[in-house]
């Protein structure tokens, strides 16, 4: 049985809990089961050098773990320099950038730091469902400070692991499943269900045309799940398109 009493295609229940962090323009604490972080977004009034004078903005990411986020203790500059930890920082940056106008966002960077503090597979794909919160909050209070005339955002964002047992298909993989499946997988979509990012790796076994098509089935199911979750922070201003309601 899987954690939870859940069947092979259930995720583990979410929660995102906004507003937990007093000095951030937007922060929210992400569960996934017992997978847990801290999300920010902090508005800065300036981008990177080479973006200067374009009339663009920006959003970049940072990851990393709390020393015991882990069943062993990480030292903080490892865990800090890793390149995994660079990895998913890059991963998150690029899906949030593409659910936001940076023409409409203006020469303001917002960078989202996901912090895990409590760590049982998924802390990519949480970071990424809790970072689009976070963000949107950041929007939003950018938008109720006069800074901007509309929230920049173009879609909703969520991410979600699969991962290939034999031949069972599971979604929302906790630590366990992810450290005993065969091959494993991260789909970041947006609302149109259109693919942001797709990672596939294959530990112990293939993965066959059929069992991808099923994963994108089940990822396209869950990732609804997440927007619908996501709607409850932020709907009142930035509701999910009525398609995806």
């Amino acid at each position: 049985m899987r954690s939870y009493q859940r069947n092979d295609e259930q995720l583990r229940p979410v929660k995102i809990v906004p507003e937990v962090i007093l000095h951030a323009e937007g922060s929210v604490e992400v569960q996934f089961g017992n997978t847990k972080l801290i999300c920010t977004a902090s508005v800065e009034p300036n981008v990177p050098k080479w973006m200067q004078g374009s009339g663009e903005g920006w959003v970049s990411a940072e990851y990393g773990m709390l020393p015991r986020s882990t069943h062993t203790r990480i030292r903080r500059d490892k865990a800090a320099n890793s390149g995994r930890s660079q990895e998913i920082s890059r991963l998150i940056g690029r899906s949030l950038r593409s659910a936001v106008d940076l023409k409409a966002l203006g020469e303001r960077s917002i960078q989202i730091d996901c912090d895990v503090i409590q760590a049982d597979g998924g802390t990519r794909t949480a970071a990424i469902t809790g970072g689009f919160v976070a963000l949107a909050l950041a929007l939003e209070f950018l938008k109720s400070q006069g800074e901007l005339k509309e929230i920049p955002l173009k879609s909703y964002v969520s991410a979600v692991s699969l991962g290939l047992f034999e031949d069972k298909v599971l979604v929302d993989l906790d630590y366990q499943e992810d450290f005993s499946c065969g091959a494993d997988t991260n789909f970041v979509m947006n609302n149109d269900l259109d693919f942001v990012e797709v990672q596939g790796t294959a530990e112990g076994q293939t993965i066959s045309r059929d069992n991808l098509d099923k994963m994108t089935e089940l990822a396209s199911s869950a990732c609804k799940q997440l927007f619908q979750v996501q709607q409850e922070v932020i709907g009142a201003f930035y509701p999910l398109p009525k398609s995806e309601a």
